[in-house]
């Protein structure tokens, strides 16, 4: 799994670390660090990934029943990405 970003031309450092860190976040390799920092125990491995599956298929039928139902999928709202995210609304001052 190699991950490669090319700075682009009249790119800032700062930005292509900004992209590279999303991709990432995006393939899994700090969850893969973090997973790996610690030895976890088979029961509580296939414990977690038990309670992950849950999660997954009750997300799904949530989904699924909203669809029938005909009600709109929940979505975040713009600009709700917490205290110093991107996208904040800007206050007036």
């Amino acid at each position: 799994m190699t991950i490669k970003v090319q700075v682009r031309q009249n790119e800032s450092l700062e930005a292509a670390l900004r992209r590279f860190k999303r991709q990432c976040n995006y393939s899994g390799v700090f969850r893969l660090a973090k997973a790996k920092t610690w030895h976890e125990k088979r029961s509580d491995k296939l414990r977690r990934e038990r309670r992950e599956r849950l999660r997954t298929i009750q997300r799904a039928s949530r989904i699924a029943r909203d669809l029938i139902m005909g009600k709109q999928p929940r979505r975040r709202p713009m600009g709700s990405r917490g205290p110093g995210g991107r996208n904040q609304i800007p206050s007036a001052v």
